[in-house]
């Protein structure tokens, strides 16, 4: 099954975030809870984790990439 990653909601009055890093390549297994980008805000860099475990299969948005709260930046194929 596809799941889309998207940007995460990391504060009160967040709008959009940048992919500073990602910390995984397309083809790389994921675990969920393991980190794999680093998104930057206007105050902090934190990074991301792994909402499912599977295999990442498409980053959507390039490291350096501004994109708003919610919209997909990458995708997982899980087993289920």
């Amino acid at each position: 099954m596809r799941v889309d990653v998207t940007m995460p909601n990391l504060s009160y009055d967040m709008t959009e975030g940048t992919v500073a890093a990602w910390l995984k390549s397309v083809g790389d297994q994921v675990e969920r809870g393991e980190p794999i980008a680093e998104i930057e805000t206007d105050k902090t860099t934190v990074e991301m984790e792994a909402m499912a475990s599977g295999r990442l299969v498409e980053i959507v948005a390039d490291a350096g990439a501004t994109v708003p709260v919610g919209a997909v930046i990458a995708a997982l194929e899980t087993d289920g």
